[in-house]
């Protein structure tokens, strides 16, 4: 996993799950909603965004946190992993609702610019947008993934789901970690026991 793309409703859980996927592989984080807008909930046009999103796909490690469904074609061609947060209406009704009351009077840490969380007429417009995705786009989601042949694409179905990969990925990594060390310690051990003959073997050349 090198290039990876998160998608799915907002409220998902795809933001949390990005800052901890990120701290487990190493990888740069990027958020869709940092590079779209740029100050006091005014955002780039279409064509700055477009430059801007390119110039980080074609870098060769990343993790792309955001759905933008424009852009979802087109970043899929450069990615070799996605994860697609297809989580009931309702989940995500209470997660941009806590993340909202969160950061109320705040800008996210994953927002561009300083815009400040506060229910307003484009909050109602999120929460209509949220009720309506799985409906609108859950179809096409799939039929885009079916074509996406080259990646590796894993779908949870609730935060559980999500939690138990972060949890098996982070078991993993210590497997790993600990049979690096062993190997290691192993490699010194019969590096110091060479040493440790070599020097008998030459004492007792010496002592003939």
């Amino acid at each position: 996993m090198q290039r990876i793309l998160l998608i799915g409703n907002a409220g998902a859980g795809k933001t949390t799950f990005a800052k901890q996927l990120t701290q487990k592989l190493h990888l740069p984080l990027v958020h869709l909603d940092n590079l779209y807008w740029c100050g006091d909930w005014n955002h780039l046009s279409r064509d700055q965004f477009d430059a801007i999103l390119q110039g980080e796909l074609e870098k060769p490690q990343w993790i792309i946190d955001g759905n933008f469904n424009r852009t979802i074609s087109h970043r899929l061609q450069y990615c070799d992993t996605v994860f697609y947060f297809d989580f009931p209406t309702i989940t995500c009704l209470a997660g941009i609702t806590m993340r909202t009351l969160t950061n109320l009077g705040k800008v996210r840490s994953d927002m561009g610019g300083n815009c400040i969380e506060h229910f307003d007429s484009q909050k109602i417009s999120l929460y209509r947008n949220v009720l309506t995705f799985n409906k609108q786009h859950r179809k096409d989601y799939y039929e885009l993934l079916d074509h996406a042949g080259h990646a590796n694409v894993i779908i949870f179905r609730s935060r559980k789901q999500a939690n138990d990969y972060l949890a098996k990925l982070r078991t993993a990594s210590l497997i790993l970690r600990e049979a690096v060390f062993d190997h290691i310690f192993d490699h010194n051990r019969v590096w110091s026991t060479w040493r440790q003959r070599r020097r008998e073997f030459q004492r007792a050349a010496f002592l003939e």
